[in-house]
């Protein structure tokens, strides 16, 4: 019999997280008045997911395919997440990067049902109560922006809900999150987007954005009433602007259990992605001399987890900063400029100006140049055949999401620099033949590592999260690829294996936890096995 609590006909088939659709057998239809209101033959998930398949088959874009997906979740939540785990290489880029950039821009326009919560400038004094509107009480994870920078698209506004919602489908795709216990989270701070604030159809405040004291009361009021309703929380701070981004994870990092994924994240991918280069090349991490475009949130936190690997490689802290040269969009970062942030000062070389990226190449002369810029081009032809001098096998990371603000393409990549470059970006690219040699380029993508450091958390009731559990989840990341992946030119393990690499990051999460003493819950001695018990899939349930 099904269980009382349970909605009944219609009301079950529109609620997606109970609902089967199609697949409700024929005992199920008789014991929850649904026979009649299905097509007669039951079907298999299987049978469901091959109809999805067809269906995303014959949409002519990208976009259509993410409302279409984002409509399957709105009417079963288990099918969608059955597509999402089983085909995760064809579905990411487009319930994520480089689809959910457009989506984002779009969003108003596309928006058909809420999937996450929305905080605004106005609803200061009883951010509480609205928290208290959201129907799940046992929440884990909230992924929380601002939308202030929106991958590099920039100031979106409430439209860039699009981020913590895609983020945390891939906690429940990548590493087993249960979707109940996400929460997606924008503040509407309001907007400095002159487009929107006169657009008519812009569903966020119409003023302009929040600062100084008025801003951080209400972040703060967010962190402390999420924080007593949901008392094992884990805050990711999403796409915020470089101005809080920095001053908010060094405000709360050391308070609650958060991260900040632009810094944090992308530092433990970009680390990892530079341990299987080394794999290729045989060269030693400390050897290293980088090159980083772009001095925002993404590029200052790639050489903070960099320097401290070199730091534990024996590397004093001076030696180790002097290997990370910045450019900015007046230059090389040196110390003789006067309007650097704080953020830069420390990463400054005693060197003379340059605004010339050929000179400062040959000047410099980098093992590895990492572009997280978001200027599309900037990884020019010039660009790689001088690095291409500099190294036998420059490694080339183009990081800057979507796609239309890579530093350079996979097959630019290759091709300036005769097939020696060792080659990783941002978004998707396909593989490349050149020369009768083919290259199948890595993408850095942060789902190898949020998601198993928030299941690690999860697991463990860490009280914070630490830099030194990114360190552990980079080797653990860089561990998970295979000889036969890095002969291919990979520096990432196929997406088809993400699941088993969330739990190995989990598992090094875990283990840094206990060692500083941080885990609030005892756990079994095969973390493995532990882990992997915890990890959602996405099967129906009986009813009868």
């Amino acid at each position: 019999m099904a269980e009382k609590s349970f909605p009944r006909g219609s009301d079950l088939l529109h609620d997606p997280v109970l609902n089967k659709g199609s697949a409700f057998t024929a005992a199920e239809r008789d014991a929850l008045g649904l026979r009649g209101l299905l097509p007669p033959r039951a079907q298999t998930q299987a049978e469901q997911v091959e109809r999805v398949l067809g269906n995303l088959a014959r949409k002519s874009t990208d976009l259509e395919r993410y409302i279409s997906l984002f409509a399957l979740a709105g009417r079963n939540q288990t099918l969608f997440y059955r597509v999402l785990v089983d085909h995760i290489e064809q579905m990411m880029p487009i319930v994520y990067t480089p689809t959910v950039g457009e989506a984002c821009q779009l969003y108003d326009r596309i928006f058909r049902r809420p999937g996450g919560l929305y905080i605004s400038a106005e609803d200061r004094g009883r951010v509480a109560e609205v928290l208290r509107n959201w129907p799940e009480r046992d929440v884990r994870v909230i992924v929380v922006t601002d939308g202030e920078r929106i991958l590099g698209l920039g100031d979106l506004g409430s439209d860039g809900m699009g981020i913590p919602v895609g983020k945390l489908m891939l906690y429940t795709a990548c590493a087993g999150v249960h979707p109940s216990q996400c929460l997606p989270v924008t503040i509407d701070a309001g907007t400095n987007n002159a487009e929107l604030l006169v657009d008519p159809l812009y569903f966020g405040l119409h003023q302009r954005r929040l600062r100084g004291p008025e801003y951080d009361a209400l972040i703060d009021e967010f962190v402390v009433a999420a924080n007593e309703l949901f008392p094992q929380l884990l805050i990711q701070f999403e796409d915020f602007g470089n101005e809080n981004a920095f001053r908010l994870l060094e405000r709360y990092q050391e308070r609650i259990c958060a991260f900040n994924d632009d810094i944090q994240g992308t530092a433990a991918v970009a680390l990892a992605g530079l341990y299987g280069a080394l794999r290729i090349t045989g060269e030693s991490l400390r050897d290293q001399r980088v090159l980083f475009f772009g001095a925002g949130e993404a590029g200052i936190g790639i050489a903070n987890l960099f320097v401290r690997a070199l730091i534990e490689a024996g590397l004093p802290q001076d030696e180790a900063r002097a290997r990370c040269w910045f450019v900015d969009s007046k230059g090389l970062v040196v110390r003789s400029r006067n309007d650097l942030s704080s953020h830069k000062v420390v990463f400054a070389q005693d060197h003379p100006p340059v605004t010339d990226t050929v000179a400062m190449i040959e000047s410099v002369r980098p093992s590895v140049l990492i572009g997280v810029s978001g200027k599309p081009g900037v990884f020019s032809r010039a660009v790689l055949e001088a690095a291409a001098r500099q190294a036998a096998r420059p490694i080339v990371f183009a990081l800057s999401n979507p796609t239309s603000l890579v530093e350079c393409t996979a097959e630019e990549a290759y091709r300036w620099t005769e097939g020696r470059a060792i080659f990783a970006s941002g978004s998707p690219f396909d593989p490349v033949s050149l020369s009768g040699r083919h290259f199948v380029p890595g993408q850095g993508n942060n789902a190898y590592i949020f998601p198993g450091v928030g299941l690690g958390v999860i697991a463990c009731a860490s009280r914070l999260v630490t830099d030194d559990m990114f360190l552990a989840a980079a080797r653990a990341l860089a561990h998970q690829v295979s000889p036969a992946e890095l002969e291919e030119g990979r520096v990432y393990p196929r997406l088809t294996h993400i699941r088993e690499v969330s739990r190995a990051v989990a598992v090094a999460v875990i283990r840094v936890a206990f060692e500083k003493g941080l885990a609030g819950v005892a756990v079994p001695a095969d973390l493995d096995a532990y882990v992997r018990s915890l990890m959602y899939e996405p099967e129906y349930r009986s009813y009868v």
